[in-house]
């Protein structure tokens, strides 16, 4: 069934965010950015401006084309984004399923490709599984109030990743040599070179001639999703192409988490099938410092938990 069937799809006229207020308890501004679901920050009402109300769906068209976002509060939408409202009731599982379904096509516009002509013929399920509406989505709350402005990176200074990194290459393990296990069960969390679940793609059995490596370890992606970044917190065996950061001094997860941003944000540098295998340890990457010019670990740190659900991150 085609998008159009079973939603209407509308194409908001030019909306530019620079252009409007901000404003602290304004209305939610969602612009073409894959993160905090598409709300790039919140804006004063403007008179006779167009607002969508709170259960509609975001598709961006270009930018993070196709990263489809449900908007749980009412919203003013950019331009080149697509705002989709069901035809027939639908409850907020349905429409997150359908977001999914959407996303899952985000491989058709690479390469720069737009979704303007497209996105209303794009085929999805006309029927949503039953796996959809066994599933509960709790919500999540955070005590932290973010309260703090744009980071001056100017005086930050750079780093070679090996500087701060012992970097290995992981176990190289295959996921089809291994035997999955349910999540009930216990298993050892197979990281592979995926952006996704932390890059967890399966809990495998233990191998008696394989020692898992240790929780702790940053994991970064050579290749696929190169550079996708996280810190394991259990321990773990790894695919291909996939390396491990051991830290040089003895970090914690808010300093280890900060770090995974910043090499994160390289990763445009590896576009276009690029890979860091070679790269990796010579990757610069740019952090704030103390007055000795060494990393300012305290001030990362600080940062992080001022950040709104850091009070989530488990010690």
């Amino acid at each position: 069934m085609k998008i159009s069937e079973l939603f209407d799809v509308e194409y908001p006229k030019t909306l530019i965010y620079s252009q409007m207020t901000p404003c602290k308890d304004g209305i939610n501004f969602v612009s073409s950015q894959e993160k905090n679901n598409g709300v790039v920050g919140k804006v004063e009402y403007v008179e006779k401006l167009k607002i969508y109300p709170s259960g509609v769906i975001t598709v961006p068209l270009k930018g993070s084309v196709m990263m489809a976002h449900l908007q749980t509060k009412s919203c003013y939408v950019a331009h080149q984004i697509a705002v989709l409202s069901a035809k027939s009731d639908m409850s907020m599982e349905e429409k997150l399923f359908y977001c999914l379904c959407i996303r899952h096509n985000s491989f058709r516009f690479n390469f720069g490709r737009q979704a303007d002509n497209t996105l209303k013929d794009i085929e999805v399920p006309a029927v949503v599984p039953e796996w959809v509406f066994l599933k509960h989505i709790a919500k999540i709350s955070s005590r932290i109030v973010f309260s703090q402005k744009n980071i001056d990176v100017s005086d930050w200074k750079e780093f070679r990743l090996e500087e701060l990194f012992n970097i290995k290459y992981g176990v190289n393990l295959e996921l089809s040599n291994c035997e999955e296990v349910s999540n009930n069960e216990n298993g050892i969390n197979f990281v592979a070179r995926t952006a996704h679940n932390n890059g967890v793609v399966a809990k495998v059995r233990l191998l008696s001639d394989v020692e898992p490596q240790p929780a702790g370890l940053i994991t970064c992606a050579g290749g696929g999703s190169v550079l996708s970044t996280f810190v394991q917190r259990d321990k773990f065996y790894s695919g291909r192409d996939l390396y491990t950061l051991d830290s040089k001094e003895n970090l914690n997860i808010y300093q280890k988490l900060f770090c995974c941003q910043c090499i994160k944000i390289n990763a445009y540098k590896y576009a276009y099938g690029r890979q860091a295998n070679k790269t990796l340890r010579a990757l610069i990457i740019k952090l704030p410092t103390s007055d000795n010019k060494k990393p300012d670990w305290d001030y990362m740190e600080k940062y992080m938990k001022s950040l709104p659900y850091s009070d989530r991150i488990s010690r």
